[in-house]
């Protein structure tokens, strides 16, 4: 039988905290009854309703996991995530890769995944509901390295070409917000050897990624560099069916918990994020009509 309670203490939190050469915290009677209380409330807001919890996430988005190559093995915060949740209800859980958000949303509200993962957006936020975030998600410039570019805001100027991915939350965020500069939308992601021929050529003035993808791609291609700022920081949040206001319930107090014992940092740290993410703020969202 799963262990409930003070399983963030004795399990999976402790391997996280220890894993970043942090100590156990001392727990109180009063965060024991806490977190038998949050337990009942995942339990009884039926998540997993064929007995095994079903993630949907971006297979490609570091943010949410990286996959290894060589043994197939899927880590990450989602993981993270994934597995205390599972634990908590007291199921096992199955990952459910997508490789765009519409996948994700469609996926929740067919009832073929449980839980998904995605950065809070108001047009998708009509079509599902997110609650419990873990993690803001920087996004940086990708420009060659000989760019005079010195920060986001000088890529909003006349003649700046930018380049973002279709329904990535960059090129929502870009299309909404970039006045004066133009924004060319790529159906997919270029491969880099077409990212860096884009941009040494002129081509392309700047590329928006999430923060962490411009980095890995600067480090494989040295032609190239990340602006030091971030031009838009979303919440990477849980994202469930609409009508469900007992789950949506219960992820925030979930997420509220993880972040206040360390959880969240440790799981984003283990990943090496921390140079791309920050650790969310409770954020409770209004109702989308």
């Amino acid at each position: 039988m799963p262990m409930r309670g003070l399983r963030f203490g004795s399990l999976i939190g402790a391997m996280l905290l220890a894993a970043c050469g942090q100590q156990e915290a001392n727990v109180t009677p009063a965060e024991v009854q806490q977190a038998s209380e949050l337990d009942a409330a995942l339990v009884a807001a039926n998540f997993a309703p064929t007995g095994t919890l079903r993630v949907t996430y971006l297979g490609a988005n570091p943010v949410h996991a990286r996959t290894d190559e060589a043994t197939g093995e899927v880590t990450g915060p989602i993981v993270d995530l994934a597995v205390e949740l599972s634990r908590r209800i007291g199921v096992p859980y199955k990952l459910v890769p997508c490789q765009v958000a519409r996948c994700i949303i469609d996926a929740i509200n067919a009832k073929t995944a449980d839980v998904g993962f995605l950065a809070y957006e108001e047009a998708r936020a009509a079509e599902a509901d997110f609650a419990g975030a873990y993690a803001l998600m920087y996004s940086s410039y990708l420009v060659p390295t000989n760019s005079p570019m010195k920060n986001s805001a000088e890529a909003d100027s006349e003649g700046v070409t930018i380049g973002a991915v279709k329904a990535r939350s960059q090129q929502i965020f870009l299309n909404g917000n970039i006045g004066k500069g133009k924004v060319v939308v790529y159906d997919e992601a270029p491969p880099n050897e077409e990212l860096e021929r884009l941009l040494t050529s002129g081509e392309l003035d700047a590329f928006g990624f999430n923060r962490q993808t411009s980095l890995d791609i600067a480090r494989a291609l040295p032609s190239l560099r990340v602006v030091d700022d971030s031009f838009f920081s979303p919440p990477q949040e849980f994202v469930v069916a609409k009508g469900q206001p007992e789950k949506v319930a219960a992820l925030i107090q979930f997420t509220d918990e993880l972040r206040e014992q360390g959880f969240l940092k440790a799981s984003l740290e283990k990943a090496g994020l921390l140079v791309s993410v920050g650790v969310a703020p409770r954020i409770v969202h209004e109702p989308a009509h």
